[in-house]
């Protein structure tokens, strides 16, 4: 009885050792390490864990700062503001040691949002290729927060991630956003800039939000409650639909003993489809499912034996490419260009037999127009561009007799991006915010007039470090024109970003004139990235420049016409291109609103209609995509939209 005793003791005192054993080793959170960026001017933390009652000492600058770890296994120093320079190495030592090495002191800036600050120069790669290039850039470095969720509580680290310099291939994994606004201040103030990227695709801005900065709204509430349950959230994890699934399609691409994509295949009952299109426009009615192109391409022998690209536009949703044969690239989702890489040995003098697979579940599917169909080798390129052919693989049936019903898509969850990818940054002192966000609340466009507001202040109070500037990008148009004055939820949410400009250091990126209808991600990042840093110079660093367009003050009806006064004219108002202003439309107390006739007169705008004896409500370039909003100051940075009629 004794000697199990004294081992179930032994035991315990492992268990012990073991449970507080994770901080016996000297430990640094990840982002403080190797080529960080620490912010200039102002009092830094440096903190990490270590075994209880040790004594650490830090050594920086040329001085040296000793704490004691606590109880939890935590330690903290703060050393004083140092200006920009570097590099620097600092050394942390307890019972054993750490040196990191190559530390600048600049501006550090932390980016957030979802796709469109996501996305990296790597995917504009052929828009911004000599940028790539030619990036030489050691002083701006980004460190790109891994993509991680949690519904319980906020974190303290992240499990991985490393600062990387704008030099060469390492560039390719920066935000372009985020890099052109570094690159655009580094290059005017020639200060280290760092970037701290937490940014993730398709994402509200309630997942980016604490338990604390929600706590005004109520059903956000009730939603974090249940998902701190983990019996409910396993609940989820397990159930997929509430209803009998449909019997299984097969795809007959796939199933016989030739594949659809194989060169011996001999092709019968294919049809004519002409590429780029969707297949509901051209005689294929409410189809879900899989569709099959093919198309013999003559390729010339100087195109052969040498590495090739292929842009196939977009496709909705998903599509697999073979050429010859051969796996050349695929995709699983609709939004990204499709530009896939062709090996040397693929291409052959003569015919080469393109397959694509596409897969769409819902609403049209095929090819996007207005997108880049070709492929080209050397100094050689091919237009993809006509007449296919095409075979229907498979036809998903509609879900009948229920609901569909999902798992729980974690990174949608109200905090669960501000527990993984926000909070473990918090303690780390910074410049300033970017923000470019909002696509995936513009279904309820209303809400995010109280949500914007609600994240600035809630990652103010998370940083201490007072009202910290916060820049972010109002939505650029996107979807169908629409050449008729119309409700639109995207100019709502771009009238509640407009709005947030009333909490003070705030600036915000009019981007109206920067998107694709035909693609959320549009390709110019580089503008978006320079106006984040005209604002970043006006808000943050006090410089006495025009960074806005024209943004909407006031309105006054005088007689049969409505006059319009602006604030951030700068040198006059205008229009970018020369011809008479448009998107302008004006309604009298019915609120039914015509288009406008409108001119420039002593830098305000004067609006008329025949049709409107006594007009009392504006609206400009108000639309999911405004075809041409074309009001500018003369810096060449154009007009918020806005309306009166709220």
């Amino acid at each position: 009885m004794l000697f199990r005793f004294t081992s179930a003791v032994g035991l315990c005192l492992a268990s012990l050792f073991l449970a507080t054993g994770v901080y016996a080793q000297l430990r640094l959170p990840k982002l403080i390490s190797d080529g960080m960026v620490l912010q200039r001017d102002v009092t830094l933390k440096v903190w990490g864990w270590a075994t209880p009652g040790e004594r650490i000492t830090v050594r920086f600058n040329n001085k040296t700062h000793k704490t004691v770890t606590e109880t939890n296994g935590q330690w903290q120093v703060k050393l004083p503001p140092v200006a920009s320079g570097g590099p620097f190495t600092m050394e942390i030592a307890g019972k054993s040691r750490l040196e990191l090495k190559n530390i600048l002191i600049g501006d550090v800036w932390f980016c957030s949002g979802q796709s469109n600050m996501v996305h990296q120069l790597n995917i504009h790669d052929v828009t911004y290729a000599n940028e790539i290039r030619e990036a030489n850039y050691p002083q701006i470095r980004q460190f790109l927060v891994p993509t991680l969720t949690n519904l319980q509580v906020p974190q303290d680290d992240l499990p991985n991630g490393q600062w990387k310099a704008a030099v060469g291939e390492d560039v390719r994994l920066f935000s372009a956003v985020a890099y052109f606004f570094a690159k655009k201040l580094y290059d005017l103030n020639k200060i280290p800039i760092g970037i701290i990227n937490a940014s993730v695709g398709g994402t509200p801005i309630e997942a980016w939000m604490s338990e604390e900065g929600l706590k005004d709204f109520s059903a956000l509430k009730t939603t974090i409650e249940k998902n701190k349950d983990t019996t409910y959230i396993n609940s989820l994890t397990r159930r997929q639909y509430t209803t009998t699934q449909p019997t299984a399609s097969v795809d007959l691409g796939l199933t016989g003993s030739t594949k659809w994509y194989d060169v011996s295949y001999i092709p019968k009952g294919w049809r004519p489809i002409n590429v780029p299109g969707y297949w509901e426009d051209q005689g294929i009615k409410d189809l879900n499912g899989v569709v099959w192109y093919r198309k013999e391409i003559d390729i010339p022998a100087s195109m052969t034996g040498k590495p090739a690209r292929i842009f196939l536009g977009r496709i909705v949703d998903a599509d697999e490419l073979y050429i010859n044969g051969k796996p050349v690239g695929k995709t699983s989702y609709m939004y990204p260009q499709r530009r896939y890489s062709v090996a040397a040995d693929v291409l052959k003098a003569g015919k080469n037999v393109f397959v694509i697979r596409v897969v769409n579940n819902a609403g049209k599917g095929g090819f996007v127009p207005d997108k880049p169909y070709c492929i080209f080798a050397g100094t050689d390129t091919i237009d993809l561009k006509g007449t296919w052919h095409y075979k229907v693989g498979t036809v998903y049936r509609p879900f009948a007799g229920g609901s569909l019903v999902s798992g729980l898509n974690a990174q949608n969850q109200p905090t669960a991006l501000y527990n993984a990818m926000v909070a473990p940054e918090s303690s780390y002192a910074i410049k300033g915010f970017c923000w470019y966000q909002g696509e995936s609340n513009a279904g309820k466009p209303q809400e995010y007039v109280t949500l914007l507001p609600a994240l600035i202040n809630d990652w103010r109070r998370r940083w201490k470090l007072g009202p910290l500037p916060f820049l972010y990008v109002q939505l650029p148009g996107f979807m169908d024109y629409n050449y008729q004055p119309s409700e639109s939820n995207w100019a709502i949410l771009r009238e509640a970003q407009f709005q947030a400009l009333s909490v003070p250091n705030t600036a915000m990126a009019v981007a109206i004139d920067l998107g694709e209808w035909n693609d959320i991600h549009p390709d110019n990042k580089k503008d978006v990235g320079e106006r984040l840093a005209l604002a970043a110079m006006k808000t943050a660093y006090r410089e006495n420049l025009v960074s806005s367009g024209p943004l909407y003050q006031s309105v006054a009806v005088e007689g049969n016409k409505i006059v319009v006064s602006f604030t951030n004219i700068g040198g006059g108002l205008l229009t970018n291109d020369g011809e008479e202003l448009s998107e302008f439309a004006i309604a009298g107390s019915d609120k039914k609103f015509v288009w406008a006739k409108a001119k420039i007169e002593s830098n305000k705008v004067i609006l008329w209609s025949e049709e409107v004896p006594n007009p009392q409500y504006v609206r400009y370039a108000w639309a999911d995509n405004p075809v041409n909003p074309n009001l500018y100051n003369k810096e060449g940075l154009p007009a918020s939209p806005f309306r009166t009629d709220q």
